[in-house]
């Protein structure tokens, strides 16, 4: 009987022990998404991007708040400047201690061939949602069959343009829908009415080539043939487009070209009120309109044959390093990211406009006028882009080398070094060299 009633207790207190772990190995019940305890299982995670400090504070508050929705998920950021960035990169990747997730720009295709990215398919309708992300965001992503980039920001280039240059000289702010002729004849006037030390527009035959190409239904670098998209031809009829616009005073000249490049906002003659127009992201908006007190506005870029070849495209995104330990969490991550509104009032639009339209709703509610600019240009553009779609710009391999060649050529060109002809003529030789097409 002694036997009998011990046996019994050892069952009940077995019994209220396995009760009181909740049935699940001590851990919380998992699929609410209200429970506050953090799981037992903790995961790290690492995440690294580039940037100057104002981003890395945005960027870590966002990465707090996330921790907060998930207890169980502890991430660790790290940053690092522009310009040595991918050497950093590139070095864990070869030592096989890259973070689990990374930022990568037009440059993503090099890491997709590389195989070092973590394709998040498996993850997407579960731990990620991508019903409300722009459908070229998703197919700039994927490669190779595999979708491996999250965009987390959009942009569109576009002109922008100086309203009180236009106000000054008398002449109409010019409008979506304009043609090249239009740009160089509105360039060569404004210069002309506004006198010496003012131009119409900065040179960018090489940040503008691919547009241009596509307008004619080629491309800079066609993926599939790994090899120029374009003949010479086209480029020596770009090249004599600027080359003419040049002779004729609507354009910087060389000299201020280089000791002022449109690449280096707090150098750049459009935010000293020198110069009326000039191609540049979307994103860099608020960047010129911070240096300047006159009004700037954005425009699509001139059209071509076949419309204006910009498509509302990634400005950089994160992937997932295809070694990590946690894929999960990591898509996990990049889902807060693009969906959670904490997330879109805290990261802004640093990196560009939020890629859903939720979270770009969300934001335009409180946008400033600054704001309200880049949201009704990227919103234009997105819209014509359904009406003329164009193929998915990334950077072709070794693109630094092509963009010194291409800007070489410019310079060549633009000195008098050599006429058009020969200069594209060698430029086109070096170009088909560079992407090995035969």
């Amino acid at each position: 009987m002694r036997k009998i009633l011990g046996l019994t207790l050892a069952a009940m207190l077995l019994a209220a022990t396995t009760a009181c772990s909740g049935g699940n190995n001590g851990k919380p019940a998992t699929g609410s998404s209200d429970t506050a305890e953090p799981s037992v299982d903790q995961v790290e995670l690492r995440i690294m991007w580039w940037g100057d400090q104002k981003r890395a504070d945005k960027t870590n508050e966002a990465l707090r708040k996330f921790e907060e929705k998930y207890p169980n998920i502890k991430v660790v950021g790290e940053f690092a400047p522009n310009s040595g960035y991918f050497d950093k990169l590139n070095t864990q990747l070869a030592s096989g201690t890259a973070p689990d997730v990374f930022f990568l720009g037009g440059n993503v295709t090099d890491y997709a061939d590389k195989g070092v990215l973590l394709d998040l398919q498996p993850y997407v309708g579960k731990e990620l949602d991508l019903t409300d992300m722009d459908q070229t965001m998703v197919e700039y992503g994927t490669l190779g069959g595999k979708l491996v980039h999250i965009s987390a920001g959009a942009n569109a280039r576009g002109m922008v343009i100086n309203t009180e240059l236009f106000k000054k000289a008398g002449m109409d702010i010019p409008a979506d829908g304009w043609s090249w002729e239009d740009y160089a004849r509105i360039s060569k006037e404004i210069s002309e009415k506004l006198g010496k030390g003012y131009y119409g527009t900065y040179n960018f035959t090489v940040e503008g080539m691919d547009i241009y190409m596509k307008q004619r239904g080629k491309q800079v670098y066609d993926m599939e043939k790994d090899a120029l998209g374009f003949e010479q031809q086209d480029a020596e009829d770009w090249f004599n487009y600027w080359n003419d616009m040049s002779k004729n005073g609507g354009m910087v000249t060389p000299s201020l070209q280089v000791s002022n490049p449109p690449g280096d906002t707090s150098k750049s003659l459009v935010v000293t009120g020198k110069v009326a127009m000039s191609l540049i992201p979307s994103n860099q908006f608020a960047a010129h309109q911070n240096l300047i007190q006159d009004t700037l506005t954005m425009v699509q870029v001139p059209r071509g044959p076949k419309g204006t070849g910009v498509v509302f495209e990634s400005s950089q995104g994160l992937s997932g390093y295809a070694k990590t330990e946690h894929p999960k969490e990591v898509a996990t991550l990049m889902n807060y990211w693009i969906n959670d509104p904490d997330a879109a009032q805290i990261l802004g639009s640093d990196r560009g406009v939020p890629v859903t339209s939720k979270m770009r709703d969300l934001l335009m509610k409180d946008a400033t006028p600054l704001e309200q600019t880049v949201y009704d240009f990227t919103s234009r553009v997105s819209e014509a882009t359904k009406k003329e779609p164009f193929s998915i710009s990334y950077n072709p391999p070794s693109f630094t080398e092509f963009t010194k060649l291409a800007e070489t050529a410019v310079q060549e060109i633009g000195f008098e070094q050599k006429d058009v002809k020969q200069g594209v003529e060698d430029f086109y030789k070096g170009a088909t060299q560079i992407f090995g097409s035969k």
